[in-house]
């Protein structure tokens, strides 16, 4: 149980650090423009909750529109479930008889849908659904450019949801895509026509499903890398969007994505050793630098960041001595679905105080 007496009401920079925050206007209002650009193409908003992990965030984004979640881990849609959220998209393959079984035991308190590409995995799913009493709703995933999981587009689509349609333990409810190699292309118009061409090969996969006589209900894909432009393309029901709530630098300088952060890590300088170096109390274990580094707000002529397990070096490109051991540095967090899970909660703030704690109930839901 968290122990928040004393914490709420307490200015973020009082925090003991490290400590995870998220300033509640800002995520509002990634939210809110998230839900309308949604609402302005008329697709609906199934957010991904793997950066996020925190039913009550998840709740929030069904308050803004939302229709239900999409999950990464079958963990991650037992959390979400358990918190009332009914309406789960996995985007992932459930393989293996203890997956499986867990699986199937949540359809009794949720509407799990799973995204299969394997006829054996099919098969197996079928099996444990009907010996469950239960039937599973899957959607097919199509490789439409991403080069990772997912069939090949077409009539290796419409095979897989003929063998599906056979079975009485599962329901073809359509087909889902991840157009992630257009995300980092820079150039807009570029991206523009690389989403188009991708989304193409999922949309024409599933006419080609309904030609065959298998009814498709969903058509989803879309991060928030590449939003923008998925959601004006033509034929799609739904996008996965999430991580944009919060924004990072990933997000921003890689991805081009301009929502506001609103994920920071609070730490304190712990050592001063030269005029051009600070060294405050997160590393790599509060905060990742996989993906981008984390940055620094408010520290100037920062030339480097690097992360060792607990500490974070800044290199200055002139002498500074203004901050002192003691003081308060808050990062943006690089990537936020490599940092959220290694925390225990986070602090959501407003206008610079702690206004309420959330527990990271998906951390660790590797599973």
């Amino acid at each position: 149980m968290l122990a928040v007496h004393g914490i709420v009401g307490l200015p973020k920079d009082r925090l003991d650090t490290p400590a995870l925050c998220v300033d509640l206007d800002v995520m509002e209002a990634n939210i809110a423009r998230i839900a309308a650009a949604c609402r302005e193409h008329g697709v609906a908003w199934r957010p991904h909750t793997k950066g996020q992990k925190v039913p009550a965030i998840a709740h929030k984004l069904l308050a803004a529109g939302a229709i239900g979640v999409t999950c990464q881990k079958l963990g991650e849609a037992e959390v979400m479930a358990a918190a009332g959220i009914r309406d789960i998209l996995v985007t992932n393959q459930i393989v293996g008889h203890q997956k499986i079984i867990r699986l199937v035991n949540l359809l009794r308190h949720a509407d799990v849908i799973v995204a299969v590409d394997d006829p054996e995995n099919v098969a197996a799913l079928d099996a444990a659904a009907r010996a469950k009493g239960v039937r599973l709703r899957v959607v097919i995933e199509v490789d439409i450019g991403g080069n990772r999981a997912g069939v090949r587009p077409g009539s290796a689509v419409v095979a897989l949801a003929r063998r599906i349609a056979e079975l009485p333990g599962l329901r073809f409810t359509g087909v889902m895509g991840w157009e992630s190699h257009a995300t980092a292309i820079q150039d807009q118009a570029e991206k523009e026509r690389a989403v188009a061409a991708a989304v193409r090969l999922l949309t024409q996969s599933a006419e080609a499903c309904r030609s065959g006589g298998f009814p498709v209900d969903i058509v989803s894909c879309g991060g928030t890398g590449t939003y923008r432009f998925t959601t004006a393309q033509p034929g799609i029901t739904e996008i996965q969007a999430g991580g944009g709530i919060f924004s990072d630098v990933r997000y921003r300088t890689k991805f081009l994505v301009d929502h506001p952060y609103a994920l920071t890590i609070m730490t304190t300088v712990t050592s001063r050793p030269s005029p051009l170096r600070i060294i405050c109390d997160a590393g790599k274990k509060a905060m990742s630098s996989d993906a981008a580094e984390p940055a620094p707000l408010g520290v100037e002529n920062v030339k480097s960041v690097n992360l060792s397990a607990e500490h974070a070096r800044i290199e200055l490109e002139e002498p500074d001595t203004s901050l002192r051991v003691g003081d308060r540095v808050e990062f943006v967090v690089g990537y936020g679905d490599t940092t959220v899970h290694l925390h225990e909660e986070i602090y959501g703030t407003r206008g610079g105080s702690v206004e309420i704690v959330w527990p990271v109930l998906g951390r660790g839901r590797m599973r």
